[in-house]
């Protein structure tokens, strides 16, 4: 009976991996009393502006900014199926996904989905030890490709921002 379940499990699965949840990148002490001394300016002039509900959004952001970058993500099973895509325990459905494209962030591998919903309005998967052509062969069958999507002015201003004020040494 285990058997056969497991054997219908499998029957649909075109690609099957496993890679960490998000892309991770340690962070230095520099970058954290950087963001610190940064932070703690802007709180001192909210402070005398009055703005509580704003200092309390940015010690929120600086609590989670910090968390992100110091726990590792775990580890998901990510499946290609013929009705979807399925992330550990969320499943897609073709239906829902626009298109797709294979981008690059702290040296990690990825593609990405843009959906059709209010949210999430991406879907990022990491790509360790997955053949892309063979994956984007899999994926082109049922949603578009797109090069890369067009860099939008909020992109161009991020990139230019980080590089004119980093945060910390590149090594």
């Amino acid at each position: 009976m285990e058997a056969k379940a497991r054997e219908l499990e499998t029957e649909g699965v075109l690609l099957e991996w496993e890679a960490p949840a998000r892309p991770f990148k340690a962070r230095s002490q520099e970058f954290y009393r950087t963001v610190g001394a940064l932070a703690f300016l802007i709180i001192v002039i909210l402070f005398f502006v009055r703005e509580f509900l704003l200092i309390g959004v940015i010690i929120a952001t600086l609590f989670v900014m910090y968390v992100l970058s110091t726990v590792a993500p775990p580890k998901i099973r990510n499946r290609i199926t013929r009705l979807g895509i399925q992330t550990d325990e969320h499943f897609h459905k073709w239906e829902e996904l626009h298109n797709f494209w294979f981008d690059e962030r702290y040296g990690s591998r990825m593609v990405i989905f843009r959906t059709l919903l209010p949210f999430p309005t991406h879907l990022q998967l990491l790509l360790e030890h997955v053949d892309e052509t063979k994956l984007k062969q899999l994926l082109t069958e049922k949603i578009p490709f797109q090069e890369k999507p067009e860099r939008t002015f909020l992109d161009n201003a991020a990139d230019w921002l980080s590089e004119k004020v980093p945060l910390e040494r590149i090594s």
